[in-house]
């Protein structure tokens, strides 16, 4: 065959091979993360079903149908209170003022367009942002280290031991996608798309504080750095504006400039005291029996200030030792429900990465054997706290 044939020949294959590859070069990088983040979850799920089947309790109501998520759903369904309701005795009974309007706005829309009830609606916008949030976690971790980092720390937020929460009708996950989205534009310097992200994540959480400093410093340290002209002012300006909107609309309701935290002091015995209340019940775990659930709460205070200080010691990029933090101080300096720090935490996935990092360079056997532990205890936890804790999780 002449060289001219031959190269013709060559030509005309390689489109060939380029199609069998095609479908592979347009998946994202992210997809290794996002299935291992959905399968750790889909694990903790049947756990969960098969305890809830032999216990005959109704496996979709715990996922949708109790504690807050009746709250989200009434606020879907009817609105906010005009006002703080009152006990017979005159004293105040929980308001659903205290939840914020985003994940509950995202219900109505849906059920408003779709045939979906509320809990399924729930349901349908908690797990789209978890796969949403498990991308932008991943996106953090590469961009903070590698690819192998990302897909580690997107499966380490998926076992998280209150990591059932992110099935669940609640808001956790619309807030998390949010906010790592937001830290990931923050680490490109996008800071137009980070503070509109930002503005959301101020609507749909009162923890949207640290995502806002976090925000506020960078931008701050570019402008100071004469970096990237006024878009780090725009983002200043759009980043506390949701968090603010809100605060202003309870304000307006209860007519108090304190309203938020009014009624959170008053309807929900909920403050911040800079973290007596959690000492307190700190020393009273190590000293007295306790339930499970306050152990727990106390190892994860533990591991939180070990991670946070190791990621300072480490120097993490800027917004992401910000975030981390201001979230995991404002989780200890808030008083009350000392059983659901542990909850919590599950926003602050940033604390995560010195674990993530130590996985990302082991051998593939200890990985292997750490995910697997990891995934069936997340998995037990996660039906001990839906099935055995009276409480929210």
């Amino acid at each position: 065959m002449s060289a001219p044939a031959a190269a013709q020949d060559s030509q005309t294959e390689q489109p060939v091979v380029a199609a069998k590859t095609h479908w592979r070069e347009r998946l994202p990088a992210a997809t290794p993360a996002l299935l291992a983040y959905a399968l750790v979850r889909i694990v903790g799920l049947l756990v969960l079903w098969a305890f809830a089947h032999g216990a005959g309790v109704d496996f979709w109501g715990l996922l949708n149908s109790r504690f807050d998520s009746v709250w989200y759903q009434q606020i879907a369904e009817h609105g906010y209170d005009a006002a703080i309701p009152l006990k017979p005795n005159g004293a105040f009974r929980p308001t659903n003022l205290a939840f914020f309007p985003l994940y509950p706005g995202l219900l109505a829309a849906l059920t408003a367009v779709t045939p979906l009830s509320a809990p399924v609606a729930g349901l349908v916008v908690s797990w789209i942002a978890g796969i949403a949030a498990a991308w932008g976690i991943y996106a953090v971790g590469k961009e903070v280290r590698s690819h192998s980092v990302g897909v580690m720390l997107a499966v380490l937020w998926g076992l998280f031991p209150h990591a059932v929460v992110e099935n669940m009708a609640y808001s956790e996950t619309t807030f998390i996608a949010l906010v790592a989205w937001s830290l990931y534009a923050l680490l490109r310097r996008r800071w137009l798309t980070a503070g509109l992200l930002c503005a959301f994540a101020g609507l749909a959480r009162p923890t949207a504080n640290a995502i806002i400093a976090a925000v506020g410093l960078a931008a701050l340290v570019a402008i100071f750095r004469r970096q990237d002209g006024w878009r780090p002012w725009v983002a200043i300006a759009l980043a506390p504006l949701g968090y603010l909107g809100y605060l202003g609309y309870v304000a307006h309701r209860l007519g108090r400039l304190d309203g938020y935290f009014y009624l959170q002091r008053e309807a929900w015995n909920i403050r911040f005291d800079g973290g007596v209340h959690t000492a307190t019940s700190f020393g009273r775990v190590l000293t007295e029996e306790s339930p499970f659930q306050f152990y727990t709460s106390t190892f994860l205070i533990v591991l939180a200030i070990a991670l946070i200080a190791l990621s300072i010691w480490d120097r993490y990029p800027l917004p992401v030792l910000v975030y981390s933090v201001v979230a995991v101080l404002f989780v200890l300096g808030a008083a009350g429900a000392y059983y659901g720090k542990g909850r919590y935490f599950i926003p602050v996935f940033t604390m995560l990465l010195p674990i993530a990092i130590g996985l990302a360079g082991a051998r593939t056997r200890t990985r292997i054997v750490v995910l697997i532990f990891l995934t069936l205890a997340s998995a037990w936890f996660g039906a001990y706290v839906t099935l055995d804790w009276p409480v929210s999780p």
